[in-house]
């Protein structure tokens, strides 16, 4: 079974792991009502997606 040679350094672990971090979500407004949802979703607030409504939303 292979052993590593030589232990590897804290900068070089963390170096690696850099992109592991919890990025935040991409927000963009609906055309419709201007509320903040993630992108390829349909709106919770109007129901609107993609320049058509398609869930109706009861008040």
């Amino acid at each position: 079974m292979a052993v590593p040679k030589r232990r590897n350094s804290k900068m070089r672990s963390r170096k690696r792991r850099s992109h592991q971090a919890i990025k935040p979500m991409k927000l963009q407004y609906c055309q419709q009502c201007g509320t903040a949802r993630p992108s390829h979703v349909v709106c919770p607030n109007c129901g609107y997606y993609h320049g058509r409504t398609l869930v109706e939303i009861e008040d």
